[in-house]
């Protein structure tokens, strides 16, 4: 299969090395504005991807992330923040990364290379057809990922993915493509760049849309997230305060005694 792989292509900056930090930044920077308008081409497969997680959640279905190196570890910090932000169980949404938790720190030899480790890995967590799989990788080449997505496919589970190349293999995978085209790197094939960066901006998207969709937040405010330190709790009284006519004491006691901001709220309003 030929195709073009664009997260590979030589950088349109030469001598980096002899860049001041002043340019070094300036010029970082301006390929990062790039990608925010490289994902609004993408918006209308983000939209068809996110509509179909809500419609298996709705059914009971968790999402699952899988990715290797970056990609593993954008797809891990995702499905890690949804809990404390919008008070939803931990298995909802999960983060998998080739070669295991270790991977999340230090590289693992080969992991991303194993074309059977990523089923195993789904097989684990019980995957069944009520669930949603999003691939990720940058280059939409990794075996890991493609071959996890291809045994998904085989069982009836619905597959997604993000990648930055267009026609790669795991684009022409998933039931669900999203491929956000950034281009060269500034630092040549250092796709922990600018296709990090889009991959962790169409995550956003994805698990903060669906979590709205399913009810997780109430006009603009996260009032299921989980009261885990002193800021959280400030802003949940605050939320409070500005759903109801109580003072900041008698917001803290109301969130002290029902645990939530939804709960507090509603049931001052009974």
């Amino acid at each position: 299969m030929n195709f073009t792989k664009t997260t590979e292509q030589s950088s349109k900056y030469e001598h980096l090395e002899k860049m001041s930090v002043s340019e070094l930044l300036t010029n970082i920077n301006n390929e990062d504005k790039t990608v925010p308008l490289a994902v609004e081409k993408a918006l209308p497969k983000i939209e068809s991807l996110v509509s179909k997680v809500v419609e298996k959640m709705k059914l009971g279905g968790r999402l699952f992330y899988i990715g290797a190196g970056t990609s593993g570890r954008l797809g891990i910090v995702d499905a890690s923040e949804c809990p404390p932000t919008f008070g939803v169980p931990f298995d909802l949404v999960n983060g998998i990364i080739a070669g295991g938790d270790k991977a999340i720190r230090k590289a693992v030899e080969n992991a991303e290379d194993n074309t059977t480790q990523a089923w195993i890995d789904l097989q684990d967590q019980s995957i069944s057809e009520n669930d949603f799989v999003i691939g990720i990788a940058a280059s939409g080449t990794t075996p890991y990922v493609i071959e996890g997505l291809k045994k998904c496919n085989e069982n009836n589970i619905i597959t997604g993915c993000v990648t930055c190349n267009e026609g790669s293999p795991l684009a022409l995978t998933a039931n669900f493509p999203i491929v956000v085209v950034v281009g060269p790197e500034f630092v040549t094939g250092s796709s922990r760049m600018k296709a990090g960066t889009a991959q962790k901006l169409v995550l956003n998207m994805i698990s903060t849309a669906s979590m709205i969709q399913l009810g997780k937040v109430k006009g603009n405010k996260m009032v299921d997230m989980q009261l885990s330190n002193d800021k959280l709790v400030d802003r949940g009284v605050k939320m409070i305060m500005s759903e109801i006519p109580v003072d900041y004491e008698k917001a803290s006691q109301l969130l002290k005694e029902f645990g939530s901001v939804r709960k507090a709220v509603e049931e001052f309003k009974q």
